[in-house]
């Protein structure tokens, strides 16, 4: 296998005037005006649409191609690339249990379309029902062995049961395989290496591969979030909140927000950060019941930065509790096992937790917060194990230094022996 890393000073080129999604736009533009009764056009744009989102972090791309699938679905009813392209849609707003169950009924039938087993894996994934995407990749790679779209899901879930050398493998692979002139495709994947790099300490890699992806895509959101997370762990925060800033002001979006509130109180702009933790509540509450949210933020708000601690445990709790009622991947269980804990429902919140591990997960962050619980609970040992774990998984990480103080309180003996 060839290391991504040594292909990265091949990757700096003249950023192009437009964007592969920007340049399907036109393309599929010009096909409606050619043929306006016929729906692949019409499909063809809702895709585009559907990618341009990701380029810009922008959802109102999602809203457009969702008007155009329904004049897809208008000129030809119930046709099969109109559906996949409202299944996309559907995804990219959140909606994943509509999407989990229009991605199935599609399966049933075209039962060898590949990408329809994509959806069926982004979903599922989504939703926590990691079996049911695994099932779902494994067919998309005997369907079509080696295909990128099943090579870097495959590697999202090695990732989610604990194989990161496993998921950079994956992700290497997808990315030896596509065009140089998908730029964001191949942007998303060294975003998602260095993503990979940093969630165990390899602090180094993980900026290579950054820089590298935002010198093929300048600006680009994940990117630069990654980014901000590098310097995070170098203990540079005002760089890092420079770079949320920037993202936030390309997508606005109340969850970005938050993140630029949380790295400017690092770097010690504590009052421009109270403002930011403000302008954060007040919009994630406006869109807290939609499918689209940012709840896991609103959680993690109040039970770290609310001034209401009372009030602010509460509201994590109720939210917690709504959220994983619609969904129940790792990061939702997380989050609600930290607000059952807040609330002094510990034994419930070992429950969650251990639910989440028991993927395979290896996140510094999760196994951070499930010796927090068994420290609760009185449970020394189980408590050490994990602070031991999440130590080992990443050193670096942003709860390390918390871990290494938790973990001196339970083993003071063996802490003082080293």
């Amino acid at each position: 296998m060839i290391s991504l890393l040594l292909l990265l000073p091949s990757l700096v080129q003249e950023p192009a005037k437009t964007s592969p999604a920007e340049r399907a736009i036109a393309q599929a533009r010009k096909a409606i005006e050619k043929s306006p009764a016929r729906a692949e056009p019409w499909n063809a744009l809702a895709f585009a649409f559907a990618r341009r989102a990701r380029e810009t972090s922008d959802p109102t791309f999602y809203e457009q191609a969702e008007d155009v699938v329904d004049k897809s679905l208008e000129i030809s009813p119930d046709n099969f690339e109109g559906r996949k392209a409202e299944v996309w849609v559907l995804l990219g707003k959140h909606e994943f249990g509509r999407a989990l169950a229009e991605a199935r009924v599609l399966n049933r039938r075209a039962p060898d379309d590949v990408l329809v087993y994509g959806l069926l894996a982004d979903a599922a994934a989504e939703l926590g029902r990691y079996d049911e995407a695994e099932k779902a990749v494994d067919w998309m790679l005997d369907l079509r062995p080696g295909n990128v779209p099943a090579l870097t899901r495959a590697a999202y879930l090695r990732e989610v049961f604990g194989d990161v050398d496993g998921a950079l493998e994956g992700m290497n692979q997808a990315f030896e395989q596509v065009n140089p002139s998908e730029t964001e495709d191949r942007t998303w994947i060294l975003t998602h290496v260095g993503h990979l790099h940093l969630s165990v300490g390899k602090v180094e890699e993980a900026e290579g591969a950054l820089t590298a992806a935002l010198d093929l895509f300048p600006g680009y959101p994940y990117a630069l979030a990654q980014l901000a997370r590098v310097r995070t762990a170098q203990g540079r925060h005002a760089e890092a909140a420079d770079l949320l800033k920037r993202r936030c002001e390309a997508a606005p979006h109340p969850e970005n927000h938050f993140d630029l509130a949380v790295a400017l109180e690092r770097a010690g702009k504590g009052e421009e950060a109270a403002a930011l933790f403000a302008k954060f509540e007040r919009l994630a509450r406006r869109e807290m019941e939609g499918a689209d949210n940012s709840n896991r933020e609103l959680v993690a708000y109040y039970l770290d930065h609310s001034r209401s601690k009372v009030f602010g445990k509460e509201e994590a709790l109720r939210i917690a509790r709504r959220e994983a009622g619609h969904r129940r991947d790792l990061l939702t269980l997380d989050c609600l096992a930290r607000a059952l804990s807040a609330n002094g429902e510990d034994a419930q919140a070992r429950k969650e937790i251990e639910a989440a591990l028991a993927v395979g997960t290896r996140d510094a962050r999760i196994l951070f917060h499930a010796g927090s619980i068994a420290a609760r609970q009185g449970d020394r040992e189980a408590a050490a194990g994990y602070l031991r774990t999440s130590l080992e998984a990443n050193p670096l990480s942003e709860v390390a230094e918390a871990a290494r103080k938790a973990l001196e309180t339970l083993e003071p003996a063996k802490t003082a022996a080293r």
